[in-house]
C-alpha cells in the first residue's frame, strides 16, 4: 500500500502542474464550456442547424501504430516479426445550463507476428498456431451525468465498464518450454468490471475533474468457468462459492481525470481508486484499494503522422499473480506502448 500511496501523490502532483498551464481544451464547467462551443460554430450553416454545436463537443485521437522487422541472410541472426496496434481515445461532452453529460472511451487491440514462435497442442488435443499472438487488448468506457449546484461543483451519477475483446494467453512459461501450452488467462467478460456510483464532481479547470463517491458499487464477472475456478479474480473462492461467475461489492471510489491539449500536443490521464466496505477478515478489507491509472501523451505532426506513449498501471487486491520465485499474491501490473504511426487528433 505504501507504493500505491506514493504513486497517488505523484499523480496528484502532476495534476497540479498541468493545472498551472495557461491554456487547455477539455471538459469545462457550465460557465466556461458553452462559450467555447459557440466559438467553433460554422457561420455558413443555417442558424437553426447549429444549435447542437453550442452544447456538444467531441475530442480525441484515433490511430494505428505498426512496426515490422525482416531478416534475410543476416549473420547476426534474428526473427522476422511485425506488430500492429489500433487504438482510440474519445471524449464526448454535453453542456447546457446546469446540466452536464460526459462520456469517455479508451480502447485498443493489437496483434503480433513472429516467424520463430512455437506451435502447440491445446488441452483439448487441437493443434494451434502461435505465430500470431494478441499483444494488446483493452476496453474502458465511462459515462457520467452531473448537475451544477454551485460554480464548478456537480452532483454526479457515474457508470463505467472495463473488459477486453478476445481470448488472452500467458506465453511466459510456454516460451521457456516449462509447460506444453500457453496458460489461458482472460476472455470477453472474463474478467469484466462494471461500476456505478453517486457522488460529487469538482471541475476547477476546463481540463481537470476530481470525483469522489461514498456510494459506489462494483460487479466483477468471469463468465468462463475454467477461469473462475482459477480464483485469480476473487470469484468462486471457498467450497460454497465454486462455480460462481460474478461478485458484487459496495464501497467508495475516487476518480481524477485530466484532458489537456496545447496545439498538437495532447495529454490524457485517468486515475480510479476503489475499496469495498468490508471488515478486516474479508478477502479485500476496507482500505485495500484497487487502482487503475491510464496515461497517454501524443503529438501530431505533418497532419497525419502521430507519435504516442500509452501506459496502464493496475493493482487489484484480489488478482493473484505468480512471481519468478513462485510466490502468489496481488502485484502492481504495468503496460507501456510507444509507437509512431498514422493518427488523427480532433
Amino acid at each position: 500500500m505504501k507504493k500505491i500511496l506514493s504513486l497517488i501523490c505523484v499523480i496528484l502532483a502532476s495534476c497540479v502542474i498541468v493545472n498551472a498551464a495557461e491554456s487547455g481544451i477539455g471538459f469545462a464547467p457550465a460557465s466556461q464550456l458553452k462559450p467555447l462551443f459557440k466559438k467553433n460554430v460554422d457561420p455558413n450553416l443555417p442558424k437553426d442547424s447549429t444549435d447542437w454545436q453550442k452544447y456538444w463537443k467531441l475530442t480525441g485521437i484515433v490511430g494505428l501504430n505498426v512496426t515490422q522487422t525482416s531478416f534475410t541472410n543476416w549473420a547476426a541472426g534474428g526473427t522476422n516479426n511485425a506488430n500492429g496496434v489500433l487504438f482510440a481515445n474519445l471524449n464526448l461532452a454535453f453542456q447546457k445550463g446546469n446540466h452536464s453529460w460526459e462520456s469517455h472511451l479508451q480502447t485498443e487491440i493489437g496483434m503480433m507476428f513472429s516467424s520463430g514462435a512455437r506451435s502447440f497442442v491445446d488441452p483439448q488435443g487441437n493443434p494451434a498456431e502461435t505465430k500470431w499472438r494478441k499483444s494488446s487488448d483493452k476496453i474502458d468506457f465511462s459515462t457520467k451525468y452531473g448537475f451544477e449546484f454551485k460554480k464548478t461543483w456537480f452532483v454526479t451519477v457515474m457508470a463505467g465498464f472495463k473488459s477486453q475483446f478476445a481470448r488472452g494467453n500467458d506465453y511466459a512459461k510456454f516460451d521457456k518450454e516449462e509447460v506444453p501450452y500457453p496458460e489461458y488467462v482472460s476472455n470477453w467478460l472474463s474478467p469484466s468490471y462494471t461500476d456505478i456510483s453517486v457522488g460529487i464532481d469538482w471541475k476547477p479547470k476546463n481540463f481537470l475533474s476530481l470525483y469522489f463517491s461514498p456510494v459506489a458499487g462494483r460487479i466483477t464477472t468471469c463468465t468462463v468457468p475454467i477461469l473462475a475456478m482459477r480464483q485469480s479474480y476473487g470469484i468462486g473462492v471457498g467450497d460454497t462459492e465454486l462455480g460462481k461467475c460474478y461478485k458484487a461489492d459496495f464501497g467508495l471510489t475516487f476518480k481524477a481525470q485530466v484532458n489537456y491539449t496545447y496545439k498538437n500536443l495532447n495529454i490524457m490521464s485517468t486515475l480510479v481508486l476503489f475499496t469495498p466496505y468490508a471488515g478486516k477478515d474479508a478477502l479485500q478489507p476496507f482500505g485495500n484499494f484497487d487502482v487503475d491509472w491510464d496515461f497517454s501523451i501524443s503529438y501530431q505532426f505533418l497532419k497525419v503522422l502521430n507519435v504516442s506513449l500509452m501506459t496502464s498501471l493496475k493493482y487489484y487486491d484480489l488478482v493473484k499473480i505468480t512471481d519468478a520465485k513462485g510466490n502468489v499474491g496481488p502485484r502492481v501490473q504495468f503496460k507501456e506502448v510507444l509507437g509512431v504511426g498514422i493518427g488523427y487528433s480532433f
